[in-house]
């Protein structure tokens, strides 16, 4: 079943058990997953690779608003949105560890022969691309730059 039909079945789910949070958080997704689909200008299906893109990034704007409101002392704005990434978190792939993606990020420099910082954009597509939605960006980028650097 693609995402996007599990977010109708779950909006409909949260529709019936009246809750707001919940809703709000799985009608943005369908907003963007509608916008994505008419960027294009032709109506065409969205892949599970696209459609696991925009939960992702749904999330992270979630997850750094949440970050500002709680470094002002706003708790009562901070908690919709950690309620709204959990979820959204229920579409995404089971995440992996740290360790797990710092044994990716070793074998694919080996694998490419990246010798420095200069080879890390190249590192990064691989793994990110390898690794899409089971790790975030920025974890990638930091465990690449830990072991071009050494």
């Amino acid at each position: 079943m693609s995402l996007q039909k599990q977010v109708m079945d779950k909006m409909k789910e949260a529709m019936k058990a009246k809750d707001t949070v919940a809703l709000q958080a799985l009608r943005a997704v369908k907003s963007a997953f509608l916008l994505a689909k008419t960027e294009t200008g032709v109506q065409k299906e969205l892949t599970e690779e696209q459609e696991v893109k925009i939960i992702q990034k749904q999330v992270k704007q979630r997850k750094d608003s949440a970050a500002v409101f709680l470094k002002q002392g706003r708790e009562d704005l901070a908690e919709p949105e950690l309620i709204e990434i959990t979820v959204l978190e229920q579409f995404l792939p089971e995440a992996l560890s740290e360790e797990k993606v710092e044994e990716i990020v070793k074998a694919t420099i080996t694998n490419l022969g990246a010798s420095g910082m200069q080879d890390m954009g190249k590192v990064m597509g691989v793994v990110s691309k390898e690794l899409a939605g089971q790790a975030d960006g920025k974890t990638i980028s930091t465990l690449v730059k830990k072991h071009l650097m050494s």
